[in-house]
């Protein structure tokens, strides 16, 4: 007689099931009246919204955050983004590493699964630099911000700074100074670069940083070389897409009145840059994304979907995923079989996986935009612009957010939370083992395709 084996959750489900935590958690505390700027309570549809918002670094928020949150809310939602941005894997590593207790290998695996990490030595010393490296980053991001939020709020300024310095770098897109976002500092430099700067460093991952800091020491001149296949096709995927988004956006919005006409030379260029990194999951919006052109449109939701790149806080399919995608497509063109990118072959199950990724996460995007079109009388291209902007957990809106109604609003916090623990990890969830072996296989035969 067989003895049923004890119930236990699965790494990845723990993942999910963390994530579902926090969320909760944090609506009820943003349910309270201390957390209203008037001190009445927010409806809890509302609060769940916020909440869901901030852990999973999407930035769609159905009310103004700047004037709806007292700052006991602004901190709730502050170390929501921060433990959404980390993960709360990550966050209690950190607690475990610093209070010197032992982590077993349970607890490796979930930070394996966590960072989607393919091996699991070392993984103490990566948690410590992850940590350490994401605090200099934000608080280096904070200090620069001072140099303008300072001048124009005073003391306020310096929370201000913090607050958004953590929401760039985590790619959340929240921010506490105005209803519209970044729009009154559209030409501002410092801001522009900035955010960008801590939108991409947070969207490029983690072993991308580590691996360029090991190849920067080395005393040669063709660093590039030296860099792992992953960074490369991280690296040089992000700068052509955000060069793409860019120039693509210049070119539609030049002459756009509602955008970016009366701007200078100088002014267009940096708008339309930000506006091509913002997509990559972070949020913040010096452009109105109502105002802008059809083309330009459907430019930013192309960059929503793909995100930044894996093992940091961006969302969407991410960059490495389509590159491998793109490569896999083409190596079926010329009739080869193996994918190869930058003189190195791609592991088979890497472009399974990517395919997979991909797959889920239209699956997710059409969906919910199919139910939003039934429970919505919004056109379109701004459902389409909500869908994808939550399935990737971007946070840009074309104003669609704040007029959602209640079935409207648990679709996006649905998609929101599926877009942010990742199509993969659902498909791993809940997928059960094969009761058959693997040494039996079903006969093949041959399909047409194309």
């Amino acid at each position: 007689m067989k003895t049923k084996r004890p119930f236990k959750l699965s790494t990845t489900q723990m993942i999910m099931l963390s994530f579902l935590v926090a969320i909760f958690a944090g609506s009820l505390l943003l349910s309270l009246p201390i957390s209203s700027a008037n001190g009445e309570s927010v409806p809890y549809i509302d609060a769940l919204f916020t909440a869901t918002t901030a852990t999973c670094v999407t930035g769609l928020v159905t009310l103004p955050t700047v004037s709806t949150w007292s700052v006991f809310g602004q901190i709730v939602i502050l170390v929501l983004i921060q433990v959404g941005g980390l993960g709360i894997i990550t966050i209690m590593s950190g607690i475990m590493i610093s209070l010197h207790k032992k982590m077993g290998l349970a607890d490796r695996m979930l930070i394996q699964d966590a960072f989607n990490l393919n091996t699991l030595s070392g993984l103490i010393r990566f948690i410590k630099k992850v940590l350490l490296g994401t605090f200099i980053v934000e608080g280096i991001g904070a200090l620069l911000y001072m140099t303008v939020f300072v001048p124009d709020f005073g003391a306020k300024g310096i929370w201000i700074s913090v607050f958004n310095s953590i929401s760039a770098f985590c790619n959340a897109g929240i921010d506490i100074i105005a209803a519209d976002s970044l729009c009154s500092y559209a030409t501002n430099p410092v801001i522009n670069f900035v955010t960008a700067s801590l939108i991409i460093l947070g969207g490029i991952g983690y072993i991308v940083w580590w691996d360029v800091i090991r190849v920067g020491k080395m005393k040669t001149k063709r660093k590039f070389s030296h860099l792992t296949l992953h960074s490369k096709i991280a690296l040089s995927s992000t700068i052509i897409f955000i060069l793409a988004g860019a120039v693509l956006t210049f070119i539609f919005e030049y002459s756009n009145p509602l955008t970016i006409k009366d701007f200078s030379l100088f002014d267009k260029i940096q708008a339309s840059f930000f506006q091509s990194v913002t997509t990559r999951t972070a949020g913040f919006a010096t452009i109105p994304q109502e105002n802008l052109t059809n083309a330009s449109s459907l430019v930013s939701l192309i960059l929503m979907f793909i995100g930044g790149s894996p093992v940091g806080t961006a969302g969407g399919i991410k960059t490495v995923t389509i590159t491998v995608i793109f490569a896999s497509a083409l190596s079926a063109v010329r009739n080869r079989q193996d994918v190869s990118l930058f003189g190195r072959n791609i592991k088979k199950e890497a472009v399974s996986k990517a395919t997979a990724v991909m797959c889920m996460s239209f699956i997710i995007m059409f969906t919910s935009s199919l139910l939003l079109s039934a429970v919505s009388d919004a056109s379109l291209l701004d459902i389409l612009y909500e869908t994808v902007s939550a399935t990737a957990t971007v946070g840009l809106t074309r104003n669609l957010t704040s007029s959602l109604n209640l079935a409207g609003k648990i679709i996006i916090i649905v998609t929101m939370y599926l877009g942010r623990v990742g199509p993969i990890s659902l498909a791993i969830a809940f997928g059960r083992k094969k009761e058959i072996p693997n040494i039996i296989k079903n006969p093949t035969e041959e399909i047409s395709v194309g």
